[in-house]
């Protein structure tokens, strides 16, 4: 198992992920190779983002977005958010989205962040208790969303 920055070669990978395996109802993804090849270079000359992946025998099964965010409260610690936690549904269950989660809290504490954060659309208890597993408490905060797309 290795979990590190995703690459150019983990493009088709990705978009598996995102539009089959990321919720029930896949989010709207550009499938344009050439875009998902220009975003991944953007993001890796950006070292407050992650965009990392657990690959298993040179396979991605899963990925999880880490964004570390400079703040002027809490004596000028970043907080960091979470997004887009992912696995394959055919590999789930092996630990693979923990091993992610607990990767890319190292990496905030070791930037200093305070705190991270992370929404999730699901209602499954099993996925309230995967975060609960991970240090995740829904008790301290209420999240509020405004959507400007059409989902």
């Amino acid at each position: 198992m290795l979990i590190r920055d995703a690459e150019e070669k983990d493009v088709e990978a990705l978009q598996e992920l995102y539009a089959g395996h990321l919720a029930k109802t896949p989010p709207t993804t550009n499938t344009d190779i050439t875009l998902w090849r220009a975003f991944l270079e953007t993001v890796r000359q950006n070292e407050n983002y992650h965009l990392l992946v657990l690959e298993v025998d040179g396979s991605v099964w899963s990925s999880v977005t880490l964004i570390l965010i400079p703040n002027l409260t809490h004596g000028m610690k970043p907080y960091a958010l979470i997004e887009n936690v992912v696995t394959h549904s055919d590999h789930r269950g092996r630990g693979y989205a923990t091993a992610l989660m607990s990767h890319a809290s190292q990496i905030a504490f070791r930037a200093g962040a305070y705190k991270i954060m992370l929404m999730t659309g699901s209602k499954k208890e099993s996925t309230h208790g995967f975060y609960e597993n991970c240090g995740f408490t829904a008790k301290e905060k209420t999240a509020f969303v405004k959507r400007f797309d059409e989902s």
